[in-house]
């Protein structure tokens, strides 16, 4: 056998390398778009986590050294000292007892729903799929409005609606573990019915019907074919419900900080609000490596679970399962169970805000439209805030909300059809493996511990002083609001890419076209409902976050959400709600257009 010949990689052919890569655009859009991921997503990571082994100033009295020098000190004192305890493993505990405890509930009533909704003949199964995940919809912090406004007792200085029918509420009632797990349930129990429910749609009913045949009963039907085939769902919900519920700061910080009640998102807050900042920082990358090794361990299992064909040839056929004389208990317990999940919180919620004074009744005396136009001269009762609408800090909000959604909404869109083509195109490929890899990171991240990746890096200038600190600014918010939802952005983004055949392209490509020519008069155009629908979906989740800018916020660039959210703490509870009302009618109004759009919302809101 001849031996290869090899040709050393000289300078003229490295040039010769180069200049191909150079010279091939699409090559030149990959490059750029991995320096791009790299530098927005790993490069902050590593910045934050230089951060934690790092001496700052403020620590120069307990610690020997000087400044930038390496230390672990940060690292004991979250993990060994004697203030341990309170910084880390109460916080830890608190937030796997939550996680545990709205898994454990929120899932399984999820899925019950899923089946009666889709699976049997329950009556108005059209209406009901539709109301069920309503409650998704609203952000989880105004469900925790919600509750403190029912609940709220004379702890806070102002009483909720049943305090003010007389009845005592108890603190652990109003505040604390029992108060967050029940609005979180009452939020991630239609994150499981949603994707439960996509995976009893793919089942053909046939199945059950054979088991039917053979004389099985429908609790045996149920536990030998349904469970197993929707298992891998129920299995992803519960994971995922556990990782949303561990990191989630806005309803913890609602109803758990007032009677100092903490989790590890709020204990990291407070930390980056006071300092020392890398411990904050510390407390961050454990909620992250808590986050990846459940996403991790979803995908390991189910990696390894035997998966079962359920579709074939033939198509899909359901026929719903008779109930018999359950059918109707099991509705007016649905129809309780919205009763109680959705009306009443935002009913009480709504009144709230036509209240002078909270807990006092819906009596006319008690009843006023000052929260929302009222002028500080004209107030009949003491109060030291005009209403929403006459005031400039919601106007300010209002402009801030918009200007976030729309400019962080038409960059993630763009960028993500961008990072879509080149999946899509990429598919096999290591360029299009690496771009999908590293466009997931984000989504393993809580947003409140993503957000402290941005705050640690652009706190101060950064890049050898090229890029001066952007804490504070618009700019930052933008960015952090853009990175995080690249992953939904470039779901989106491949699923349209690959509807898009490559036929088009390679026929340009023959008559001469070049690669922008067939970028400008074919992708793009046939791209244009892709890129709307995208739009939307990423405006809504921007409009309704909470927990991924807290951390950036200043009273010049705060939100809807975060006034919403400020004025609760500032024990101005009317004002929160009303500002709370806003943002849900903002949030369904885009999802009715989104809906247009056929935006697929609920499997991407968390």
């Amino acid at each position: 056998m001849a031996n290869k010949i090899k040709h050393p990689l000289t300078g003229k052919r490295l040039k010769n390398l180069i200049l191909g890569v150079v010279s091939n655009p699409f090559n030149m859009v990959v490059f750029i778009s991995l320096i791009l991921l790299i530098s927005l997503i790993i490069v902050p990571l590593f910045t934050m986590l230089r951060e934690t082994v790092t001496l700052a100033a403020s620590e120069l009295r307990r610690v020997d050294g000087e400044i930038g020098d390496f230390t672990l000190y940060y690292w004991k004192y979250v993990f060994a000292s004697k203030l341990s305890s309170a910084v880390l493993w109460t916080p830890l505990r608190n937030s796997l007892l939550i996680g545990i405890f709205v898994t454990a509930i929120s899932v399984p009533l999820g899925s019950i729903l899923a089946w009666l909704v889709v699976r049997s003949d329950i009556p108005g199964k059209r209406l009901l799929s539709m109301l069920v995940i309503i409650p998704y919809m609203i952000p989880s912090w105004c469900k925790a409005l919600s509750w403190l406004a029912m609940f709220r007792n004379s702890r806070s200085g102002h009483l909720g609606f049943f305090a003010g029918l007389g009845i005592n509420i108890p603190d652990w009632l109003a505040y604390g573990p029992f108060a967050i797990i029940s609005v979180m349930v009452l939020h991630y129990y239609a994150f499981a019915y949603i994707m439960v429910s996509g995976s009893l749609r793919s089942v053909n009913s046939e199945l059950e019907e054979m088991g039917e045949i053979q004389g099985a009963s429908k609790l045996q039907i149920l536990k030998s074919i349904t469970m197993p085939l929707v298992l891998p769902s129920i299995l992803s919900a519960a994971i995922m419900t556990v990782s949303k519920s561990v990191g989630s700061y806005g309803v913890a910080a609602n109803l758990g900080t007032r009677i100092g009640y903490f989790t590890l998102a709020t204990k990291m807050k407070e930390f980056i609000n006071v300092g020392p900042h890398a411990v904050g920082y510390v407390m961050s990358i454990l909620l992250i490596v808590m986050a990846t090794g459940t996403i991790f361990a979803n995908r390991l299992f189910l990696g390894h679970r035997r998966s079962f064909e359920t579709m074939g040839g033939k198509g899909t056929r359901h026929t719903p399962i008779p109930l018999g004389m359950s059918k109707y208990p099991l509705l007016i317990f649905i129809v309780v169970f919205l009763l109680v999940a959705m009306v009443m919180p935002l009913f009480v919620l709504l009144m709230e805000t036509f209240q002078k004074s909270t807990g006092m009744g819906y009596s006319l005396d008690n009843l006023t439209l000052y929260n929302w136009i009222g002028r500080l001269e004209d107030a009949t009762w003491q109060v030291d805030y005009p209403g929403i609408f006459r005031n400039p800090e919601f106007g300010r909000a209002v402009w801030n909300t918009l200007r976030l959604t729309v400019v962080a909404s038409i960059i993630t869109a763009f960028c993500g059809q961008l990072l879509g083509y080149i999946s899509s195109r990429g598919r096999g490929k290591w360029y299009g493996s690496l771009t999908e890899q590293l466009v997931f990171i984000p989504y393993l991240m809580p947003g409140v511990a993503f957000s402290a990746i941005y705050f640690a890096m652009f706190a101060k200038p950064s890049l050898f002083g090229l890029i001066p600190s952007l804490y504070g600014t618009f700019t930052l918010i933008v960015l952090v609001s853009v990175v995080k939802h690249f992953p939904f952005a470039s779901r989106a983004g491949t699923a349209n890419m690959l509807q898009i055949g490559t036929e088009l392209e390679e026929a340009a490509d023959i008559a001469g076209a070049s690669f922008w020519r067939r970028m400008i008069r074919i992708v793009i155009p046939l791209a244009k409902q892709g890129f709307i629908s995208g739009f939307m979906l990423i405006f809504i989740s921007i409009a309704k976050e909470l927990d991924l800018i807290i951390i950036m916020m200043t009273p010049q660039t705060r939100t809807m959400s975060y006034l919403a959210f400020q004025y609760s703490r500032d024990a101005m509870p009317q004002m929160a709600d009303a500002i709370s009302v806003c943002v849900l009618v903002f949030i369904l109004i885009s999802y009715r257009i989104a809906n247009h759009f056929g935006a697929d919302i609920g499997k991407s809101w968390g």
